[in-house]
């Protein structure tokens, strides 16, 4: 009986193996697809922008804001509220003394009242690593995110 679950045990850690190998290389894509998307987007407000002129203060909804991006790169006086909901929860609670030491994504699903499951947990790590990408957080080490110096408002 013990050599039929060993058995069984090893080809579950295989399998979880490379289901950790193929949820990588999922994540390597994403990041490449996103940026790929970002470019295009930046690309298409600046073809606009050269053949309308430049957007009027009232088609703003938000300094900073970008049509089409759900994170925008942050500059200076531009507020969370131009970010999506999810994406503002997150600098929040990067930004609370709960987050001043620096979370990793368990931590910050946690704070978040979000399940500690894997999908939940990239999910969270991709929004994470995005706000990094764009200024809103910083990543201290690899999987540890904390606030900037000074919040971002």
């Amino acid at each position: 009986m013990l050599g039929l679950l060993e058995a069984r045990e090893k080809k579950i850690r295989e399998e979880v193996a490379r289901l950790r190998e193929e949820a990588e290389r999922v994540q390597a894509v994403l990041g490449e697809a996103e940026l790929a998307l970002q470019r295009l987007v930046d690309a298409r407000i600046t073809v606009t922008e050269v053949l309308t002129g430049p957007p009027s203060a009232a088609a703003d909804p938000a300094p900073g804001a970008m049509t089409g991006s759900v994170v925008p790169h942050r500059t200076e006086g531009v507020a969370t509220s131009v970010l999506a909901p999810d994406y503002q929860r997150i600098v929040e609670v990067v930004e609370s003394d709960a987050g001043r030491a620096g979370l990793r994504c368990q931590e910050l699903a946690v704070a978040l009242g979000l399940d500690v499951v894997p999908a939940k947990v990239e999910g969270l790590r991709s929004k994470a690593k995005r706000l990094v990408e764009r200024g809103w957080i910083l990543q201290v080490r690899p999987g540890v995110f904390t606030a900037l110096a000074t919040p971002a408002g």
